[in-house]
């Protein structure tokens, strides 16, 4: 029984070793490409680079072309990405908090209406999305598209659905005891939200960022359609976009600049994915 169980694990390990080694080769390949002159790219794609050097040369020559645009179009994704992040976090858990609490059946469709919202495909609502910006900004007299304004609205209404489904599951297990007792104690219910539920919603609070963080980083469909490639706000995946049209013949250069799209929301992953695990299991628990 023992060796059988060995074997299976060993089995595991192998199949576990594969998968991640197939994930891994594309983000391998970018970095052995970005170190390459374009001829050795395109002749030797699967050999090492003969000199590491390059690749800090032509990461340089990315990062400092004012042709280019990388350093405003990194700006405009951590500005973008932070501020959906604290929008989509705080409605979400506010929205979920208060459906659950009360208990009604406006509050019941609503969950509903959101949770159904999660299985419509984005192509669908897409071209609708970019007439009622349209609409609603010349009604508004507000500039929603190929602006700020109009990419965190986008982001916030896509990004609620999933989030409020995820917050719902955790705020069924917080005890409505505990804010029945901020209350008597003169708790505003602001105060209550922010200074008791939301503290303890941390792990659904750490899952929802990273999951929507990383979509949001490597987006490129909804920036586009809002943002557009002659706005002068260009997020990562506009500005790598833009590169292919610059750089059609220079690979090096378009793999460099992959790979500095790449780097940062890789970093933010490898160091919190424990806490994926831990939020998911939390809320699932819960």
């Amino acid at each position: 029984m023992t060796n059988k169980k060995n074997r299976n694990n060993i089995i595991a390990s192998i199949i576990t070793i594969i998968i991640a080694l197939l994930f891994l080769f594309p983000l391998f390949m970018v970095l052995i490409n970005a170190s390459k002159t374009n001829s050795a790219i395109t002749l030797t794609p699967l050999k090492m680079p003969d000199n590491w050097a390059l690749l800090f040369k032509n990461i340089k020559t990315i990062w400092f072309d004012p042709n280019v645009g990388y350093q405003k179009a990194l700006f405009s994704s951590f500005f973008v990405t932070t501020m959906s992040l604290t929008l989509i976090t705080i409605c979400s858990a506010m929205a979920a908090w208060a459906i659950q609490r009360s208990q009604s059946k406006k509050s019941t469709f609503f969950y509903m209406m959101f949770v159904a919202a999660m299985v419509i495909p984005f192509q669908v609502v897409m071209f609708p999305l970019v007439r009622w910006f349209n609409v609603l900004g010349s009604f508004l007299h507000v500039q929603l598209l190929r602006s700020y304004i109009g990419i965190l609205i986008a982001y916030l209404g896509f990004g609620c659905s999933l989030s409020i489904f995820m917050f719902h599951g955790f705020v069924k297990s917080i005890p409505i005891g505990i804010e029945e007792a901020a209350e008597i104690d003169g708790a505003s219910r602001p105060k209550v939200f922010f200074s008791i539920i939301l503290p303890i919603l941390k792990p659904t609070v750490v899952t929802v960022i990273i999951l929507n963080g990383i979509w949001i980083w490597n987006d490129y469909l909804l920036p586009f359609l809002v943002l557009g490639k002659g706005s002068p706000v260009q997020t990562i995946p506009l500005a790598v976009a833009n590169f292919a049209g610059a750089f059609l013949k220079q690979w090096d250069l378009m793999m460099a600049a992959i790979l500095l799209a790449l780097i940062p929301i890789v970093i933010v992953f490898v160091s919190l994915q424990k806490h994926i695990i831990k939020g998911m299991v939390d809320g699932s628990i819960k």
